[in-house]
């Protein structure tokens, strides 16, 4: 018995001394360099400032709350069957609109399965803007990712916001 402890107790030593080493500090996430390709271009900026169009006139929050969806081709056919008709992409578009069917817009921002996040308890809720997560978008002729959506970023703006950083605000207990 006198043995085990005696190996037993330098052991334990060291694994406590390394569970109360720090961990090591958060590595931030890299962001591509270049957008993701669309399937037709996008100008932000254009919309925003000819057409006056806010975040949610294009991307609504609908119940459950948990994504901003993209815009229905059909509503931007509203404008685009007399303003550059004509244009390949928007022809794309409207074939897009008369077949009913979405276009693959590559996703920008995305957080993994096992994470939960919902746009209606941060943007509604809590009423953090848009550009807080997803950049000066307004500004962009084209978009790609400019801020990062990694665990750190997301317990650091809680973290200044007053929000919990509990393991289980975020993340399924089970």
């Amino acid at each position: 018995m006198r043995k085990k402890a005696l190996i037993l107790v330098p052991i334990a030593a060291v694994l406590l001394a390394w569970a109360q080493k720090p961990a090591p500090p958060p590595v931030d996430e890299v962001l591509p360099k270049e957008p993701p390709a669309q399937p037709i271009p996008f100008n932000h900026k254009l919309h925003v400032d000819k057409a006056a169009l806010k975040c949610l006139d294009c991307h609504p929050i609908r119940d459950p709350g948990f994504q901003a969806g993209y815009p229905r081709e059909a509503a931007c056919m509203g404008c685009h069957t007399s303003i550059k008709a004509d244009s390949p992409h928007i022809k794309t578009l409207a074939e897009h609109a008369k077949a009913r069917k979405p276009l693959p817009w590559a996703k920008i921002y995305a957080v993994p399965d096992y994470v939960w996040f919902s746009h209606a308890s941060h943007h509604q809720d809590a009423g953090i803007r848009c550009e807080t997560c997803h950049g000066p978008v307004a500004e962009r002729e084209v978009l790609g990712k400019e801020k990062p959506t990694n665990m750190h970023s997301c317990m650091k703006c809680h973290a200044q916001m007053g929000a919990s950083n509990g393991c289980d605000f975020c993340h399924a207990s089970q």
